[in-house]
């Protein structure tokens, strides 16, 4: 699965965390994020991870276009719960994730959840919608 993991400057330690405690689930899949973030949590587990341009430079949409395009199956993305308004891009990454039924966690809770269910294999459902899955690669006969 394609994985997005995106966090505000005041929840990058705690996005480290999480990636920390659950490195051997994460490190099956796919992940990007955007380049601060991506940093911080090979920085901290040594996951590879496809890095973005920083979040406040076009990350964030860099994420949604892919998004946009069924190239991401989860999103993990630990807001700033400071601010009270969200910024216009985290408006359109979370309307996109809507619409194209992308799970996506923005709190440590739903994070655990959705990282749990990604490892005992609940959405492995994704990789039926996901033009660029192993499954739909291989039906296109574009994997032996």
């Amino acid at each position: 699965m394609y994985i997005a993991i995106i966090a505000a400057d005041n929840k990058k330690e705690l996005m480290a965390q999480f990636c920390i405690a659950y490195r051997g689930i994460l490190a099956k899949h796919t992940l990007c994020a955007t380049q601060i973030t991506g940093k911080y949590i090979f920085d901290a587990t040594g996951l590879e991870i496809e890095q973005f341009m920083a979040g406040h430079g076009g990350g964030a949409e860099q994420i949604a276009s892919r998004i946009a395009f069924d190239e991401i199956d989860l999103v993990f993305f630990f807001r700033d719960t400071e601010r009270e308004m969200p910024s216009d891009a985290e408006c359109a990454l979370l309307r996109l994730c809507d619409i194209h039924n992308v799970p996506i966690a923005t709190n440590l809770a739903t994070a655990e959840v959705m990282v749990m269910a990604l490892g005992r294999g609940d959405l492995d459902w994704r990789s039926f919608v996901n033009p660029n899955s192993e499954y739909n690669r291989r039906k296109r006969g574009l994997m032996q």
